[in-house]
């Protein structure tokens, strides 16, 4: 009996005509069109779908199949696709897809209706499986587990948006589906607006659907979340390491003038002790909010300026929007329509959008010719001594919010309207800027950052959430938004401490602030006509919290640029969802502690609102010490925590080795000690140590030094492996610190070397409390400590 194909205004693939064998997998031919199954290595599986001829074109994916054994089975009613990871069978009547387990367990499969179109829109429905869960998408409002909701990618100018809007800015069509402890990832490579359905209104299905385009997705299939971000990624490309001042401390208003004012914010970061490597200069330094111009009035020498910030170890990182205002006189209006850079209506005429200096075209940066032409505009940045390049407006944004979908895109050639090219717009940006500033500085490392962006865009750009807005569940929406762009690829990413849209308070500014220090992205923000934010303009109590976080990164620096070396090779995240190492623990979806996370492997923070100061949080497998007293507390189990203002719940995984160094007032400052702080536990852990000299690309030629630290818990013992690669680092010194044991004995490379004792904290107490009844505000606890001499050579500690 054929199959219903359910009715005239839906279509679906229908039943195989034909299958031949490719290079890499099969094509077939079915009554109602095509499919291309390709297999890029054991764990991942292209499907393409389509009525007509396949497009062999994505900006998204940079990954090639690589060579491995697939076996291919031709039985009756299906076809089977065979790798050492999985197995991909299809139906022949009618053609459905499922990949399983090489024993037939189902990880994903087709619903009854399979791929099918509706008009030009195209979606595929997947049953949904027992006790399914959904995580990633990236920047998208709500919880970790996206079951019973949908969502649409449709990059949006969104101000101010509230808790549950979508969408935003940025567009990741990723997912990873968990069920009955099998992981698997979706990755649907359509640029035109998209729509994900992961069960809501219904109990059926999961879908899909893009309104035009190719059904084009991956399949992805391994043992871990984890991997399955690293085979996204292997698709979509990685991080270049940035500049290690860009992890640092970054400052910013709407906007900081005039020169004096920027010149006075730099000597109160170094006059008070807190450090900073970043000035972000907003729309202001501009002439008319015209991009590539100076306001000559208000910074009359930026050469000066921005060489005085340099003396004093600050980056300046400077507003760039894609609107060139159409203007006389204006050298970049002038010679953008001379080099025809601008997108188009379908008659020829150069669009014009109303921004910020009124009508603007825009360059299409789908058109080699225009990336080329916007990167030679970055040369006299470049001459300037500005490293850094802030890409917003780019969804597109204009006044009114309607850009028009008729609108014509180069697409290197191919040619396409809006509806195809918005969703990659802030993508392109990103990438013509980091490409032609990268070029510029001559192997310099630009920092770029952009707002919006599409799957790949962690290869040229972090990523900020937008203009998020200043109060408590905001706050912990960032922290959630992030958690999930960290799931897509994204691993630089980060939010407007302190909030851009309004007016933080005392104890809202000093949460985030703490909070923000644990995170990839590390900038304090807000809008005009708002109080100042820096974290001395709320108060001595606020600027003493704010001054101990903000060092306690600069102490974590060997740590949290070892993360971004692993985001570069295997695109792990630095912030990193629960749901990455306790996949299968139900309590890590909870709404009680789905905004909790851990910062790299050994670091969990518990975010909490200003106005709270107990939390309820959830400690998952392991033994946890305290950050601030060194008390332990055991995994799988809940428990209410002290969460004064002064104090993030933030907690050290047992056997961790944490490496460290003293606060700087930069992150260019070289020291000359290496810090280890181990935390005994039975538990066992490795940690790969990178260090290069945090600006070049010379890394990328063996520039660089990795050492791996191995800690054995059961047997008191820490390797730190002989140095690899041929940079040399500054250190001289290596203090290794004992946390949650007073060891009686240390040995060196079995050397009995002596030891200290002392109360331990990474904080200095505040001044503001009672010196006798509260002398330890930041709390303390007991460690033993040793120093020696550093060496490349293989490190063992013993105790």
């Amino acid at each position: 009996m054929t199959p219903t194909l359910y009715s005239a205004t839906s279509q679906s693939l229908g039943t195989l005509v034909s299958v031949e064998r490719t290079a890499h997998g099969i094509s077939g031919q079915t009554t109602n069109g095509n499919f291309l199954v390709s297999v890029y290595n054991p764990s991942v599986f292209k499907i393409s779908i389509s009525k007509n001829r396949f497009e062999d074109f994505s900006y998204a994916v940079v990954g090639k199949p690589e060579p491995c054994e697939v076996k291919t089975e031709d039985h009756d009613s299906v076809l089977t696709l065979v790798t050492s990871a999985a197995k991909l069978v299809i139906t022949k009547n009618p053609v459905r897809f499922s990949l399983q387990t090489p024993d037939g367990g189902v990880i994903n499969e087709d619903d009854t209706f399979g791929t099918a179109w509706n008009g030009e829109q195209v979606t595929t429905y997947k049953k949904l499986q027992p006790g399914e869960r959904f995580i990633g998408l990236g920047e998208k409002t709500g919880g970790l587990d996206r079951k019973g909701h949908a969502y649409q990618n449709w990059n949006s100018d969104a101000y101010g948006y509230h808790s549950g809007a979508d969408p935003l800015y940025c567009s990741t069509p990723f997912y990873i589906g968990i069920h009955q402890h099998l992981v698997y990832g979706v990755f649907f490579d359509n640029s035109y607006k998209t729509f994900f359905n992961f069960g809501a209104s219904n109990n059926r299905f999961a879908s899909f659907s893009a309104d035009a385009g190719e059904m084009t997705y991956y399949l992805i299939h391994a043992q871990s979340v984890s991997e399955i971000i690293t085979h996204y990624t292997f698709l979509t490309g990685r991080m270049e390491l940035p500049p290690v001042w860009s992890i640092g401390y970054q400052q910013c208003r709407y906007s900081y003038y005039p020169d004096k004012e920027v010149i006075t914010l730099a000597k109160t970061f170094r006059d008070k002790d807190i450090p900073a490597d970043a000035i972000v200069f907003d729309i202001h330094y501009m002439d008319k909010y015209k991009i590539f111009t100076w306001d000559e009035k208000n910074f009359s020498d930026p050469k000066g300026l921005i060489g005085f910030l340099k003396q004093q170890g600050f980056h300046v990182v400077v507003m760039c929007d894609p609107g060139i205002k159409v203007e006389a006189g204006y050298k970049a209006y002038y010679e953008g329509v001379k080099e025809n850079v601008f997108i188009k209506y379908p008659d020829g005429e150069n669009y014009q959008g109303q921004v910020w200096p009124g009508w603007c075209h825009f360059p299409d940066f789908t058109n080699p010719a225009a990336r080329a032409w916007w990167a030679e505009q970055f040369r006299d940045y470049v001459a300037l001594g500005v490293d850094g390049f802030w890409n917003d407006m780019n969804e597109i944004a204009t006044w009114g919010h309607s850009l028009p979908e008729n609108l014509e895109f180069d697409f290197e050639g191919a040619k396409a309207t809006t509806r195809r090219g918005r969703n990659l717009y802030g993508f392109q940006m990103a990438r013509s800027t980091y490409e032609g500033t990268k070029k510029l500085l001559k192997g310099k490392r630009p920092f770029n950052l952009t707002r919006s962006g599409f799957s790949g865009v962690q290869r040229y750009a972090a990523v900020w959430t937008g203009d998020n807005v200043s109060y408590d569940e905001h706050m912990l929406l960032g922290v959630r938004l992030v958690n999930s762009m960290g799931l897509t690829g994204i691993a630089f990413a980060g939010y407007d401490a302190g909030g851009f849209v309004g007016d933080a308070n005392t104890k809202l500014f000093a949460r985030w602030i703490s909070i923000a220090s644990f995170s990839p992205f590390f900038r304090a923000h807000t809008m005009i006509n708002t109080r100042d934010s820096e974290p001395w303009s709320y108060g001595e109590e606020v600027e003493q919290i704010c001054r101990n976080y903000i060092r306690f990164r600069y102490q974590l620096m060997p740590y949290i640029y070892s993360l971004f070396y692993d985001a570069s090779k295997t695109g792990m995240p630095v912030q990193r969802s629960l749901a990455i190492n306790y996949t299968h623990d139900p309590l890590v979806y909870s709404g009680l502690y789905h905004n909790q996370y851990l910062f790299g492997p050994s670091i969990l923070v518990a975010p909490v609102e200003s106005n709270k100061e107990l939390l309820k949080i959830y400690f998952p497998e392991g033994t946890w010490y305290d950050l601030y007293t060194g008390k332990q507390w055991q995994g799988n189990r809940e428990a209410i925590i002290e969460s004064p203002i002064h104090r993030l719940p933030v907690f050290i995984k047992a056997g961790s080795v944490l490496p460290m160094r003293p606060a700087q007032a930069h992150a260019g400052i070289t020291t000359t000690e290496l810090a280890l702080h181990i935390y005994a536990g039975q538990e066992s852990s490795e940690f790969l140590l990178y260090a290069d000299d945090g600006e070049t690309f010379h890394y990328q030629q063996g520039q660089y030094a990795t050492r791996l630290i191995q800690h054995f818990g059961s047997q008191n013992r820490v390797v730190v492996g002989e140095a690899e690669g041929a940079f040399k680092t500054s250190y001289q010194k290596l203090k290794v610190v004992w946390h949650g044991t007073q060891a009686a004995q240390v040995t060196i490379n079995g050397k009995i070397l002596p030891l200290k004792q002392e109360n331990h904290s990474f904080f200095t107490p505040l001044e503001k409390y009672d010196p006798i009844n509260d002398p330890d505000s930041m709390g303390e606890e007991p460690v033993c400590w040793m120093e020696t001499a550093y060496t490349d050579e293989r490190i063992e500690i013993r105790w």
